[in-house]
Protein backbone atom coordinates (compact mmCIF):
# COMPACT_ATOMS: atom_id res chain seq x y z
CA UNK A 1 0.00 0.00 0.00
CA UNK A 2 2.78 2.41 0.89
CA UNK A 3 5.26 3.81 -1.64
CA UNK A 4 8.05 4.86 0.71
CA UNK A 5 9.72 7.10 -1.88
CA UNK A 6 6.56 9.15 -2.37
CA UNK A 7 5.88 9.42 1.35
CA UNK A 8 9.50 10.43 1.93
CA UNK A 9 9.20 13.18 -0.69
CA UNK A 10 6.07 14.50 0.99
CA UNK A 11 7.62 14.47 4.44
CA UNK A 12 10.70 16.28 3.09
CA UNK A 13 8.44 19.07 1.81
CA UNK A 14 6.66 19.18 5.18
CA UNK A 15 10.00 19.52 6.97
CA UNK A 16 11.02 22.36 4.63
CA UNK A 17 7.74 24.18 5.25
CA UNK A 18 8.09 23.70 9.00
CA UNK A 19 11.57 25.21 8.91
CA UNK A 20 10.32 28.20 6.91
CA UNK A 21 7.52 28.78 9.43
CA UNK A 22 10.04 28.55 12.27
CA UNK A 23 12.32 31.28 10.83
CA UNK A 24 9.66 33.52 9.28
CA UNK A 25 10.85 37.13 9.20
CA UNK A 26 10.12 39.95 6.69
CA UNK A 27 13.78 40.42 5.78
CA UNK A 28 14.38 36.70 5.24
CA UNK A 29 11.37 35.70 3.15
CA UNK A 30 13.21 35.31 -0.21
CA UNK A 31 15.98 33.30 1.43
CA UNK A 32 13.49 31.08 3.26
CA UNK A 33 11.42 30.40 0.15
CA UNK A 34 14.60 29.35 -1.62
CA UNK A 35 15.03 26.58 0.96
CA UNK A 36 12.26 24.68 -0.80
CA UNK A 37 14.80 23.81 -3.47
CA UNK A 38 13.37 21.16 -5.79
CA UNK A 39 11.44 19.32 -3.07
CA UNK A 40 8.08 20.47 -4.41
CA UNK A 41 9.02 19.67 -8.02
CA UNK A 42 9.85 16.08 -7.04
CA UNK A 43 6.65 15.81 -5.05
CA UNK A 44 4.56 17.17 -7.93
CA UNK A 45 5.94 14.46 -10.19
CA UNK A 46 4.88 11.75 -7.75
CA UNK A 47 1.57 13.13 -6.46
CA UNK A 48 -0.70 10.82 -8.45
CA UNK A 49 1.01 7.58 -7.45
CA UNK A 50 0.07 7.44 -3.76
CA UNK A 51 -3.66 8.03 -3.17
CA UNK A 52 -3.50 7.91 0.64
CA UNK A 53 -1.29 11.00 0.81
CA UNK A 54 -2.59 12.82 -2.27
CA UNK A 55 -4.70 15.33 -0.30
CA UNK A 56 -1.81 16.23 2.00
CA UNK A 57 0.55 16.53 -0.96
CA UNK A 58 -1.86 18.84 -2.79
CA UNK A 59 -2.07 21.19 0.20
CA UNK A 60 1.72 21.08 0.66
CA UNK A 61 2.25 22.06 -2.98
CA UNK A 62 -0.22 24.92 -2.61
CA UNK A 63 1.77 26.15 0.39
CA UNK A 64 5.01 26.00 -1.62
CA UNK A 65 3.49 27.89 -4.54
CA UNK A 66 2.09 30.53 -2.21
CA UNK A 67 5.44 31.06 -0.50
CA UNK A 68 7.26 31.41 -3.80
CA UNK A 69 4.69 33.98 -4.96
CA UNK A 70 4.71 35.89 -1.66
CA UNK A 71 8.15 37.41 -2.24
CA UNK A 72 6.75 39.54 -5.09
CA UNK A 73 3.40 40.37 -3.44
CA UNK A 74 2.38 43.84 -2.27
CA UNK A 75 2.27 42.51 1.31
CA UNK A 76 4.76 39.63 1.35
CA UNK A 77 4.28 38.58 4.98
CA UNK A 78 0.50 38.49 4.71
CA UNK A 79 0.72 36.25 1.65
CA UNK A 80 3.34 34.07 3.31
CA UNK A 81 1.10 33.49 6.31
CA UNK A 82 -1.79 32.68 3.98
CA UNK A 83 0.42 30.13 2.24
CA UNK A 84 1.31 28.50 5.55
CA UNK A 85 -2.38 27.88 6.19
CA UNK A 86 -2.14 25.30 3.41
CA UNK A 87 0.78 23.72 5.25
CA UNK A 88 -1.43 23.24 8.32
CA UNK A 89 -4.16 21.77 6.13
CA UNK A 90 -1.57 19.32 4.83
CA UNK A 91 -0.73 18.35 8.41
CA UNK A 92 -4.42 17.77 9.11
CA UNK A 93 -4.69 15.49 6.08
CA UNK A 94 -1.56 13.60 7.12
CA UNK A 95 -2.76 13.27 10.71
CA UNK A 96 -5.62 11.08 9.53
CA UNK A 97 -3.01 8.51 8.42
CA UNK A 98 -1.00 8.24 11.64
CA UNK A 99 -2.47 4.87 12.60
CA UNK A 100 -2.48 3.34 9.08
CA UNK A 101 0.67 4.53 7.26
CA UNK A 102 3.75 3.59 9.33
CA UNK A 103 6.02 6.35 7.97
CA UNK A 104 3.42 8.98 8.85
CA UNK A 105 2.94 7.44 12.28
CA UNK A 106 6.68 7.75 12.95
CA UNK A 107 6.66 11.33 11.66
CA UNK A 108 4.07 12.31 14.27
CA UNK A 109 5.92 10.71 17.14
CA UNK A 110 8.66 12.10 19.35
CA UNK A 111 11.91 10.15 18.77
CA UNK A 112 12.15 9.11 22.41
CA UNK A 113 8.72 7.42 22.15
CA UNK A 114 9.14 5.58 18.85
CA UNK A 115 9.63 2.23 20.59
CA UNK A 116 6.99 2.83 23.24
CA UNK A 117 4.84 -0.35 23.32
CA UNK A 118 1.79 1.66 24.40
CA UNK A 119 1.63 3.21 20.93
CA UNK A 120 1.65 -0.24 19.33
CA UNK A 121 -1.67 -1.12 20.94
CA UNK A 122 -5.01 -0.48 19.16
CA UNK A 123 -6.08 3.14 19.71
CA UNK A 124 -8.86 3.86 22.18
CA UNK A 125 -12.19 4.23 20.30
CA UNK A 126 -12.72 7.74 21.67
CA UNK A 127 -9.29 8.95 20.55
CA UNK A 128 -8.23 10.89 17.45
CA UNK A 129 -9.26 14.28 16.11
CA UNK A 130 -12.68 15.83 16.69
CA UNK A 131 -14.08 19.16 15.47
CA UNK A 132 -17.02 20.96 17.05
CA UNK A 133 -18.41 23.90 15.06
CA UNK A 134 -14.86 24.53 13.93
CA UNK A 135 -14.67 24.58 10.15
CA UNK A 136 -12.18 27.19 9.01
CA UNK A 137 -15.07 29.50 8.03
CA UNK A 138 -16.57 29.30 11.55
CA UNK A 139 -15.64 31.18 14.73
CA UNK A 140 -16.05 30.24 18.38
CA UNK A 141 -15.81 26.47 17.93
CA UNK A 142 -13.05 24.11 18.96
CA UNK A 143 -11.02 21.11 17.87
CA UNK A 144 -9.74 18.29 20.07
CA UNK A 145 -7.01 15.71 19.63
CA UNK A 146 -7.01 12.73 21.99
CA UNK A 147 -3.96 10.47 22.06
CA UNK A 148 -4.53 6.82 21.07
CA UNK A 149 -3.05 6.03 24.49
CA UNK A 150 -6.11 7.56 26.18
CA UNK A 151 -7.46 5.49 29.07
CA UNK A 152 -10.59 6.82 30.82
CA UNK A 153 -9.55 5.00 34.00
CA UNK A 154 -6.60 7.37 34.35
CA UNK A 155 -7.04 11.19 34.41
CA UNK A 156 -5.37 12.76 31.36
CA UNK A 157 -3.46 16.08 31.21
CA UNK A 158 -5.09 18.62 28.91
CA UNK A 159 -3.56 21.50 26.94
CA UNK A 160 -5.64 24.40 25.64
CA UNK A 161 -3.69 25.83 22.67
CA UNK A 162 -4.70 29.34 21.53
CA UNK A 163 -3.94 30.44 17.96
CA UNK A 164 -2.45 33.79 16.98
CA UNK A 165 -4.25 36.85 15.61
CA UNK A 166 -6.44 36.06 12.58
CA UNK A 167 -5.60 32.39 13.09
CA UNK A 168 -7.87 29.41 13.62
CA UNK A 169 -7.96 26.62 16.19
CA UNK A 170 -8.52 23.87 13.66
CA UNK A 171 -5.18 24.72 12.02
CA UNK A 172 -3.28 25.52 15.23
CA UNK A 173 -4.21 22.15 16.77
CA UNK A 174 -1.60 20.28 14.74
CA UNK A 175 1.36 22.06 16.33
CA UNK A 176 0.92 19.73 19.30
CA UNK A 177 0.11 16.46 17.53
CA UNK A 178 3.41 14.56 17.88
CA UNK A 179 3.85 15.40 21.55
CA UNK A 180 0.24 14.73 22.54
CA UNK A 181 0.17 11.45 20.62
CA UNK A 182 3.47 10.31 22.13
CA UNK A 183 2.80 11.33 25.72
CA UNK A 184 -0.87 10.43 26.02
CA UNK A 185 -2.34 13.93 26.35
CA UNK A 186 -5.43 15.77 25.13
CA UNK A 187 -5.10 18.96 23.08
CA UNK A 188 -7.98 21.43 22.80
CA UNK A 189 -7.62 24.18 20.18
CA UNK A 190 -10.46 26.73 20.44
CA UNK A 191 -11.12 29.42 17.85
CA UNK A 192 -11.66 32.99 19.04
CA UNK A 193 -15.18 34.33 18.66
CA UNK A 194 -13.92 37.39 16.79
CA UNK A 195 -11.07 37.74 14.31
CA UNK A 196 -8.68 37.46 17.26
CA UNK A 197 -8.92 36.99 21.02
CA UNK A 198 -11.05 39.52 22.92
CA UNK A 199 -8.18 41.38 24.55
CA UNK A 200 -10.32 44.46 25.24
CA UNK A 201 -13.28 42.50 26.63
CA UNK A 202 -11.68 39.26 27.84
CA UNK A 203 -14.87 37.91 29.40
CA UNK A 204 -16.20 37.21 25.87
CA UNK A 205 -13.68 34.49 25.06
CA UNK A 206 -13.12 33.53 28.71
CA UNK A 207 -16.72 32.41 28.96
CA UNK A 208 -16.41 30.42 25.76
CA UNK A 209 -13.23 28.71 26.99
CA UNK A 210 -14.97 27.78 30.24
CA UNK A 211 -17.90 26.26 28.33
CA UNK A 212 -15.53 24.32 26.07
CA UNK A 213 -13.64 22.97 29.08
CA UNK A 214 -16.94 21.79 30.60
CA UNK A 215 -17.83 19.90 27.40
CA UNK A 216 -14.38 18.31 27.21
CA UNK A 217 -14.55 17.23 30.85
CA UNK A 218 -18.00 15.73 30.29
CA UNK A 219 -16.66 13.47 27.53
CA UNK A 220 -13.10 12.62 28.58
CA UNK A 221 -11.42 12.04 31.96
CA UNK A 222 -9.29 15.12 32.62
CA UNK A 223 -6.62 15.51 35.30
CA UNK A 224 -7.73 18.59 37.29
CA UNK A 225 -4.16 19.20 38.45
CA UNK A 226 -2.68 19.26 34.92
CA UNK A 227 -4.52 21.83 32.81
CA UNK A 228 -2.21 23.97 30.69
CA UNK A 229 -3.25 27.15 28.90
CA UNK A 230 -0.84 28.10 26.12
CA UNK A 231 -0.95 30.37 23.09
CA UNK A 232 0.99 32.11 20.36
CA UNK A 233 1.13 35.91 19.79
CA UNK A 234 -2.39 37.24 20.54
CA UNK A 235 -3.12 33.77 21.89
CA UNK A 236 -0.13 34.13 24.22
CA UNK A 237 -1.29 37.58 25.33
CA UNK A 238 -4.75 36.18 26.02
CA UNK A 239 -3.15 33.29 27.92
CA UNK A 240 -1.77 35.82 30.38
CA UNK A 241 -4.82 38.07 30.39
CA UNK A 242 -7.30 35.27 31.09
CA UNK A 243 -5.00 32.86 32.88
CA UNK A 244 -4.09 35.35 35.61
CA UNK A 245 -7.75 35.87 36.49
CA UNK A 246 -8.70 34.57 39.92
CA UNK A 247 -11.41 32.30 38.49
CA UNK A 248 -9.21 30.77 35.80
CA UNK A 249 -9.43 26.95 35.90
CA UNK A 250 -5.98 26.45 34.39
CA UNK A 251 -3.17 25.23 36.62
CA UNK A 252 -0.24 26.20 34.33
CA UNK A 253 0.34 28.95 31.73
CA UNK A 254 2.75 28.87 28.76
CA UNK A 255 2.52 32.00 26.57
CA UNK A 256 4.68 32.25 23.42
CA UNK A 257 5.62 35.53 21.67
CA UNK A 258 3.11 37.38 23.83
CA UNK A 259 2.63 41.06 24.51
CA UNK A 260 2.57 42.21 28.13
CA UNK A 261 1.92 45.37 30.13
CA UNK A 262 2.80 45.66 33.84
CA UNK A 263 -0.62 47.22 34.47
CA UNK A 264 -2.05 43.74 33.97
CA UNK A 265 -0.94 42.94 37.50
CA UNK A 266 -3.20 45.69 38.86
CA UNK A 267 -6.14 43.50 37.82
CA UNK A 268 -4.63 40.30 39.22
CA UNK A 269 -5.35 38.84 42.64
CA UNK A 270 -1.96 38.30 44.35
CA UNK A 271 -3.15 34.93 45.64
CA UNK A 272 -3.70 33.71 42.08
CA UNK A 273 -0.23 34.78 40.99
CA UNK A 274 1.75 33.53 43.99
CA UNK A 275 3.43 30.26 43.01
CA UNK A 276 1.55 30.04 39.69
CA UNK A 277 3.67 28.01 37.21
CA UNK A 278 4.32 30.08 34.07
CA UNK A 279 6.60 29.12 31.17
CA UNK A 280 7.36 32.19 29.05
CA UNK A 281 8.93 31.75 25.58
CA UNK A 282 10.03 34.58 23.28
CA UNK A 283 12.30 35.07 20.30
CA UNK A 284 15.20 37.52 20.51
CA UNK A 285 14.47 38.50 16.88
CA UNK A 286 10.72 39.03 17.34
CA UNK A 287 9.74 41.82 14.92
CA UNK A 288 6.16 42.22 16.21
CA UNK A 289 6.55 42.17 20.00
CA UNK A 290 10.16 43.11 20.83
CA UNK A 291 12.00 40.81 23.20
CA UNK A 292 12.23 43.66 25.73
CA UNK A 293 8.50 43.10 26.33
CA UNK A 294 9.14 39.50 27.37
CA UNK A 295 12.07 40.45 29.58
CA UNK A 296 9.85 42.98 31.36
CA UNK A 297 7.14 40.34 31.75
CA UNK A 298 9.63 37.89 33.25
CA UNK A 299 10.98 40.38 35.78
CA UNK A 300 7.53 41.68 36.72
CA UNK A 301 5.87 38.30 37.11
CA UNK A 302 8.82 36.87 39.05
CA UNK A 303 8.78 39.84 41.42
CA UNK A 304 5.05 39.32 41.96
CA UNK A 305 5.63 35.76 43.10
CA UNK A 306 4.96 33.60 40.04
CA UNK A 307 6.94 30.39 39.64
CA UNK A 308 8.19 31.52 36.25
CA UNK A 309 10.51 29.90 33.74
CA UNK A 310 11.81 32.12 30.93
CA UNK A 311 13.20 30.80 27.65
CA UNK A 312 14.60 33.34 25.20
CA UNK A 313 15.50 31.83 21.82
CA UNK A 314 18.35 33.64 20.07
CA UNK A 315 17.41 32.86 16.44
CA UNK A 316 13.60 32.98 16.79
CA UNK A 317 11.55 35.82 15.34
CA UNK A 318 7.75 36.16 15.74
CA UNK A 319 7.18 32.48 15.12
CA UNK A 320 6.11 29.33 16.90
CA UNK A 321 9.10 27.23 18.10
CA UNK A 322 7.92 23.68 17.45
CA UNK A 323 11.20 22.28 18.72
CA UNK A 324 10.39 23.65 22.19
CA UNK A 325 7.20 21.66 22.70
CA UNK A 326 8.88 18.80 24.51
CA UNK A 327 10.60 21.18 26.92
CA UNK A 328 7.31 22.88 27.73
CA UNK A 329 5.59 19.54 28.40
CA UNK A 330 8.50 18.30 30.51
CA UNK A 331 8.12 21.49 32.57
CA UNK A 332 4.32 21.09 32.69
CA UNK A 333 4.50 17.57 34.06
CA UNK A 334 7.30 18.31 36.54
CA UNK A 335 5.71 21.29 38.25
CA UNK A 336 3.84 20.73 41.53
Amino acid sequence: MEDNNDVTRLLAVMDALSEIARFMHPSRLPELSARLGDHDTLLRQAIETHPETRTAATFALQACAGLRAATNAANPMLEAYRALRQYHRAIEALAALTETVPAVGRYFQEPAYRNDPRLAKPPHPDSGAFHFGNRTDERGGYSVYVSPRYDPAHPTPVIFALHGGSGHGRLFLWNWLAEARSRGMIIVAPTAIGSTWSLMEPETDCQNLAEILTRVRDRWTIDPGRMLLSGMSDGGTFTLLSGLAQDSPFTHLAPVAASFHPMLLAMTDPQRLTGLPIHLTHGALDWMFPVSVARTAYRTLAAAGAAITYREIADLSHAYPREGQGEVLDWFMSQP
